[in-house]
């Protein structure tokens, strides 16, 4: 990392940057479906299984973990019985969110183009 007036800049091509990090979890599968659901507004955890196909329960709660760790999800434990907690963006969480929908757009928009590309690819090898 180079250095700022505030402090390093993070540079996440450097290998030795801890950007890299970051760059990781916001490039998780889990996290770039859960990030959207999120956005809807807050969710509890089965609300969030369901809604994950094919997540399990031991994935979801460490990228919940690793998300509000980094200051993107805020986890509201409600102090009842039975327990009840939900999960919400927090700021930081939303601004990233509205990149990430631009992402989901594009995947829709574009599947079957990559579709094609894939089987004219094989077809040729």
């Amino acid at each position: 990392m180079s250095r700022h007036a505030s402090g390093p800049v993070p540079d996440p091509w450097n290998a030795a940057c801890p950007s890299r990090a970051l760059l990781a979890l916001v490039g998780d599968k889990w996290a770039l479906l859960l990030l959207p659901v999120l956005a809807e507004g807050p969710k509890r955890n089965g609300e969030l299984i369901r809604r994950l196909g094919g997540v399990s329960q031991k994935m979801l709660t460490q990228t919940l973990r690793d998300l509000e760790r980094n200051g993107l999800v805020r986890r509201r434990d409600y102090q009842e019985v039975p327990p009840r907690v939900d999960y919400a963006l927090t700021p930081l969480g939303q601004s990233l969110g509205a990149v990430v929908g631009t992402l989901d757009r594009w995947v829709i928009d574009n599947f079957r183009e990559v579709e094609k590309a894939q089987a004219a690819f094989d077809a040729a090898a």
